[in-house]
């Protein structure tokens, strides 16, 4: 059976603060000199999942005009992931797919975007990739088709970048979450406790109470920083502070009494109380810093409002053109 002490999770996507800091920096500074020398941070993707990157120009400032781009802010853009990290929670929750499958998504995301900047890849298009991809290595068979009929995607988008994103994630795509270890960790409370029927309906709503919070904790940097375990163990902690089921110190001390504990209680307090302020600090976007960093990620894409009036023009036109040809009168189009 697989192990996460044997992953390559634990080899190659757990970092320490800094490493992680420097990896989104690096991410961040490989677009702004592509924005630079191209005027544009767009990579286009074919199915194959080969790349094509902007091509150089002479002077991409000259073909902007006197208007200097502006890359988006390494703050910006972990303000873009956490609206999008949002976004594969709520498509999972619309799915009812296992919360499995959601940590699993929001895994790839992360990873991905240890890569690539999100000027260089949309994280709309990639995120319901992240989803497909998480279905199908949870073996939930859901179709790309049946993904984006269920949201109004379309699904040839997600396919089209399947191959990057697996090529992305170095093809690591087993993924320890911490759902599955609270599990077990509330099982282990039922022994520590000697738990009687009152007790075990309580530790159910404790586990219920702590995947709750462990969804929280997803959203935040803590699955790139901390192993499962730890996660798992700081949800139940968040929920059994509410709740006061176990004494949670004493319980901790059972743990690292075990012969194969790592750390120290005190260790393992400390490393908890890391990911709680992970979770007591994570920022999401307001609307209006949603509005003003997509108008800047239009531009890094090469998306400009003029553009995008012409394109509506465009189809407007099409749309027109075809009514009139129709013979059949119908009503106006809706939305």
């Amino acid at each position: 059976m697989a192990d996460f002490q044997t992953s390559t999770q634990r080899a190659k996507w757990i970092f320490t603060p800094q490493k992680l800091a420097e990896r989104y920096k690096a991410a961040n500074q490989r677009a702004v000199q592509l924005l630079e020398k191209c005027g544009t941070t767009q990579v286009e993707v074919d199915a194959s999942g080969s790349l094509t990157y902007p091509t150089e120009k002479g002077d991409a400032r000259e073909d902007q005009g006197d208007k200097k781009l502006k890359p988006l802010s390494v703050d910006e853009e972990r303000f873009m992931r956490a609206f999008y990290e949002a976004k594969v929670q709520e498509v999972c929750s619309a799915f009812e797919f296992p919360h499995k499958i959601q940590a699993t998504a929001l895994q790839y995301f992360k990873r991905f975007y240890l890569q690539w900047s999100v000027m260089q890849h949309h994280p709309k298009e990639i995120m319901l990739t992240c989803v497909y991809a998480a279905c199908k290595i949870e073996e939930n068979h859901v179709s790309a088709e049946e993904i984006g009929k269920g949201i109004k995607q379309d699904h040839h988008v997600i396919l089209k970048y399947e191959m990057a994103v697996l090529q992305s994630l170095e093809f690591d795509l087993i993924v320890y979450g911490p759902y599955r270890a609270m599990e077990g960790f509330v099982s282990n409370m039922e022994e520590f406790l000697q738990a009687r029927d009152d007790e075990i309906q309580k530790l159910e709503s404790l586990l219920k109470a702590a995947t709750a919070e462990a969804d929280k904790v997803m959203l935040t940097d803590a699955p790139l920083l901390f192993p499962p375990g730890q996660l798992a163990l700081a949800a139940l902690r968040i929920a059994n502070g509410v709740l006061r089921v176990v004494d949670f110190d004493r319980y901790l001390e059972n743990i690292v009494s075990q012969p194969n504990s790592e750390h120290t209680t005190s260790e393992l307090i400390k490393l908890l109380d890391d990911i709680e302020y992970l979770v007591r600090n994570y920022k999401y976007p307001s609307e209006k810093d949603m509005k003003h960093i997509n108008r800047k990620l239009k531009s890094c894409l090469g998306h400009s409002s003029s553009h995008d009036e012409s394109k509506k023009r465009e189809k407007r036109s099409k749309h027109k053109s075809h009514r009139n040809s129709s013979d059949t009168a119908k009503g106006p189009p809706i939305g």
